[in-house]
C-alpha cells in the first residue's frame, strides 16, 4: 500500500464514521500506523494536520466557498487578467477532434500512451500528434489499455513518449512553470467540449456547482445535461471535474472515486490556504 492508498482509506474511514469524529487514534489503527506515524505521514502528503485537513473537505467548509459566489469573469479580473478566456489560455489549449476522428473512433490515429504516479493514485496519460486525449487514473495497467482500446476502438495504440506528455507529468510533480505547453486533443460533442472548457476556468482550491456551470454556458436549465457532460470528462485531474459539487455542499459522485475527489478537493485546499484557517 502506497501513501496516497494509506490516506485514501484513512479518508474513507472518515466519511463513513464522520458523525461519531473519529479520533487520531481510530484513524490511524483503521489504516494500521501508530498515530505518530500517521500525522507525520498526512501532514507529508497534504501539508496540514489531518484535523485540518477534514475541515478543507466538510460540507460547512464547501458552502462557505460556494457562497463567495465569484463569476469567472470576477476571477479572471482579480488575477489581472483581460478576460476569462485569458484565463483558460494560461492553462491549456483544447483541439477538439474532427467529425470524422470523432465517428470513426479514431482511424488512422496514432495514440501514445505512459504510465505515471501522482499524488492521488497512478495514472495513464495518453495523446495524440497534436495533445492530450485521455487520463484515467488506475489500478491495473493491462486494463487501463483495454480500457483505452475501447475508448479508441481503431486507433493505434502504443507505450511510448511523445511531446504531450512531459508537460503533463511535470504538472502532477507540481511544476507549473509550463501550462500553456499542455495541449489537449479531445473527443466530444459542441456541448460537452463547452462544459469541459468551463470547467477549466474553475481555479484551484475554488468549487463550483452544476447550475453555476450551466449558466456559464448559457445553457441555464441544462445543468442535468452539464451533470452528463462532467461525468464523460475524458482528461482525469487537468480537466478539474473534481471541483464541481452539489450545492448543498455535499462532494457528491466522481467518475474516479468519491473518496479520491474528496482528496484532491481537501489537498488543493491545504496547499492554497495551509495553516491559515
Amino acid at each position: 500500500m502506497n501513501d496516497y492508498q494509506r490516506i485514501a482509506a484513512a479518508i474513507e474511514f472518515i466519511r463513513a464514521n464522520s458523525r461519531e469524529q473519529p479520533s487520531l487514534d481510530a484513524i490511524a489503527a483503521h489504516i494500521h500506523l501508530s498515530p505518530f506515524h500517521f500525522q507525520r505521514l498526512f501532514k507529508e502528503w497534504a501539508g496540514v494536520s489531518p484535523k485540518k485537513f477534514l475541515q478543507y473537505i466538510s460540507a460547512e467548509h464547501a458552502r462557505e466557498l460556494l457562497l463567495k459566489n465569484k463569476t469567472l469573469s470576477d476571477v479572471s479580473f482579480e488575477a489581472g487578467l483581460s478576460g476569462t478566456s485569458r484565463l483558460h489560455d494560461l492553462f491549456v489549449a483544447v483541439e477538439a477532434m474532427t467529425p470524422g476522428e470523432f465517428k470513426n473512433g479514431g482511424e488512422n490515429l496514432e495514440i501514445s500512451y505512459i504510465f505515471s504516479a501522482t499524488a492521488f493514485g497512478d495514472v495513464i496519460i495518453a495523446a495524440t500528434k497534436k495533445g492530450i486525449c485521455k487520463i484515467d487514473f488506475i489500478e491495473d495497467r493491462e486494463v487501463a489499455v483495454e480500457k483505452l482500446s475501447t475508448y479508441w476502438p481503431k486507433a493505434v495504440l502504443k507505450e511510448k513518449t511523445n511531446e504531450h506528455h512531459q508537460p503533463v507529468l511535470q504538472f502532477f510533480q507540481q511544476d507549473w512553470t509550463n501550462l500553456s505547453r499542455i495541449k489537449l486533443h479531445l473527443k466530444g460533442s459542441a456541448f460537452q467540449l463547452k462544459v469541459w472548457e468551463a470547467l477549466l476556468k474553475i481555479p484551484s482550491g475554488e468549487l463550483s456547482t452544476y447550475a453555476s456551470i450551466a449558466h456559464s454556458i448559457h445553457k441555464p436549465k441544462a445543468f442535468r445535461a452539464v451533470g452528463t457532460a462532467i461525468g464523460d470528462n475524458p482528461v482525469a485531474y487537468l480537466i478539474p471535474c473534481h471541483r464541481v459539487i452539489k450545492s448543498t455542499g455535499i462532494i457528491g459522485e466522481y467518475h474516479w472515486g468519491s473518496d479520491r475527489k474528496t482528496s484532491i478537493i481537501g489537498w488543493e485546499q491545504s496547499q492554497l490556504l495551509g495553516e491559515a484557517i
